[in-house]
């Protein structure tokens, strides 16, 4: 994990991380902790189009269980909280 410390930011700037960039994210370091993180444009874009992919899997599973019929419906928010607290029994 390439890792720096804020403070090495505050005094060269960003060009404390264009080294480390090349070889990975760069978790930032404060207060000893990790507190943010830098990516590359290509990491992020990345990152971006893998969490639109899972989400599309989501809608599609979901879809796929209401054409099944694996969906069922409540009438009220009660009627949904009885049906959960059966589930877990």
């Amino acid at each position: 994990m390439n890792t720096i410390p804020a403070q090495e930011i505050k005094r060269r700037g960003i060009a404390a991380v264009d080294n480390l960039i090349e070889t990975g994210d760069v978790h930032i370091i404060k207060n000893n902790q990790p507190q943010y993180v830098v990516l590359s444009e290509v990491r992020y874009r990345e990152l971006i189009e893998a969490q639109d992919e899972a989400y599309m899997a989501r809608v599609r599973a979901s879809l796929e269980d209401l054409n099944a019929g694996r969906v069922r419906r409540f009438t009220s928010a009660q009627e949904l909280l009885n049906a959960l607290d059966e589930d877990v029994a």
